[in-house]
């Protein structure tokens, strides 16, 4: 879930559910009050219901009247008794029940008042005089003010004759449904916010805390360099899953670009290792020569010119290596140049041929050429580079015979829109295990420094990205003891005629 919907959710259930919890509340309550309400004054529930909901006053009017039936059942009886103060307690205790409580007025004077709690004088002042009794049927007098009392009175004289008044007086709020009510409310109300407040606390500490904690820790493992500490979540496509999903890809990113540093480090190493080596080789030879011309052990012309060819071919080598290492540094830059032109496959092809027999014949190797394309077959290629791929492939091929006669076949077939190149060797073959790494930069069948075969392990390398560069296709087949075969496959180039 989006976080603004979380938030909105948020919101709504702030609203609804203490809404609704308060509704709940206030039935409880309801019911509560209209329970004692039965229970301490013998009113019907369904009545009691409907009064509470209409017309409080009325209800509390036959509450009042409940008390004055008990009180005026002495009063008729008892008048003599109403001078006696210690009669109106006993009598104003049986209010209690009720919530109720006395005041008896002789004439003008008041000689009784049954609750010292609410005493007032404004209450007094509301109190109606002699004359003015209250039949039955008559509804209780409601004081207001401060003074909040429900009021009924009945007019009766002593037994010298004075006129007396006796007052039930009913405080609302001494009703035990409304006198505990506020508190129970706030209780509620308390209870109510309370257990909202822990459901959204539970909830946003669930879904938005514990994920920023999890991010946290996984962002102190990567600033103390784990970058192996994988960031567990579960997508529920909100932005916290989102911020995560980010923060996973980072790290893996991080991850894939140290690993490459590490190993583009271990390969500039090792580069460096082989290119230490391999002009060590050449240096040592050409330094080995021309000391001995210099000793004068060249002491023939013959010997002498064998010498200055043998500097030549290793100078050569160098040369050779050198400008591997410099096309090795463009190929990491993307910078190798090209100059795309349209080559017909047969002239191209048949001079490369020409050039490679004249320097494998020297090196003792025998090389056939064979060319199964129509005369008029072209294709789009740089023509030096493409001159790269092959003497790349002759050289890997040359290091690597082991036969007493050497063989190099070279052949151009058409496959549909495609030709194919295929230069077999009759040299010692590459293992299955290392078939599918040939191509790989710095990777080298022969591990061994000391091996005589030399190479930076980058030749094929740079063969693969030339042929790919081309959008061609580059791929080897070998069996150990009989040789290898390259196939490097171009698109044919077909002009479009205009009409």
């Amino acid at each position: 879930m989006k976080l603004r919907n979380r938030l909105a959710v948020a919101f709504f259930i702030m609203l609804i559910v203490p809404g609704c919890m308060v509704y709940i509340c206030f039935q409880v309550l309801n019911g509560y009050q209209i329970r004692i309400l039965q229970d301490a004054f013998g009113v019907n529930t369904e009545n009691g219901r409907k009064l509470m909901e209409t017309d409080t006053v009325v209800l509390f009017d036959q509450l009042a009247r409940k008390a004055e039936s008990v009180a005026l059942a002495d009063l008729e009886k008892k008048t003599e008794q109403f001078y006696d103060s210690a009669y109106l307690e006993q009598l104003n205790e049986k209010m209690e029940p009720y919530y109720s409580f006395l005041v008896v007025r002789s004439e003008d004077e008041f000689v009784y008042f049954g609750s010292e709690k609410n005493w007032s004088s404004q209450l007094l002042s509301q109190l109606p005089g002699y004359g003015n009794s209250m039949n039955q049927d008559d509804l209780s007098m409601y004081t207001g003010g401060n003074t909040n009392c429900l009021l009924r009175n009945r007019d009766f004289t002593f037994n010298d004759g004075r006129k007396g008044t006796l007052f039930i007086i009913t405080p609302i709020i001494r009703i035990s449904p409304l006198k505990s009510i506020y508190m129970e409310l706030a209780v509620s109300i308390t209870i109510i916010m309370t257990s909202t407040a822990i459901l959204m606390i539970v909830w946003i500490y669930s879904s938005i805390l514990i994920p920023i904690s999890k991010l946290q820790k996984a962002t102190r493992e990567i600033s103390n360099g784990n970058l192996d500490y994988e960031l567990k979540y579960e997508a529920e496509g909100d932005e916290i899953s989102s911020l995560c999903m980010d923060f996973e890809e980072m790290r893996r990113r991080l991850k894939e670009n140290s690993e490459e540093k590490i190993q583009n480090d271990e390969d500039s190493k090792e580069l460096i290792s082989n290119i230490s080596h391999d002009l060590k080789t050449p240096i040592t030879a050409i330094k080995g020569y021309v000391e001995g011309i210099m000793d004068g052990v060249a002491s023939s012309p013959e010997k002498l010119e064998k010498y200055v060819r043998t500097i030549y071919n290793k100078a050569n080598d160098m040369d050779r290596l050198i400008d591997e290492l410099t096309f090795y540094s463009k190929i990491d830059t993307n910078k190798i140049p090209y100059n795309f032109a349209p080559i017909n496959v047969t002239d191209y092809f048949g001079d490369c041929s020409e050039e490679l027999m004249i320097d494998l014949e020297e090196q003792g190797i025998a090389m056939q050429y064979m060319n199964f394309c129509d005369p008029d077959v072209a294709v789009i290629a740089d023509a030096e580079q493409m001159k790269r791929v092959i003497n790349n492939i002759i050289s890997n091929s040359i290091k690597y015979l082991d036969k007493p006669k050497g063989i190099i076949n070279m052949r151009i077939k058409e496959l549909g829109d495609f030709i194919e190149v295929e230069i077999e060797d009759n040299g010692r073959g590459i293992a299955s295990r290392d078939l599918p790494y040939i191509f790989d930069r710095f990777y080298r069948t022969d591990k061994a420094r000391s091996s005589s075969k030399g190479g930076s392990g980058i030749g094929l390398s740079i063969v693969h990205k030339i042929i790919e560069d081309h959008g061609g296709q580059i791929w080897a087949t070998s069996k150990e003891g009989t040789g290898t075969v390259m196939h490097f496959a171009l698109r044919k180039y077909q002009e479009v005629r205009s009409e």
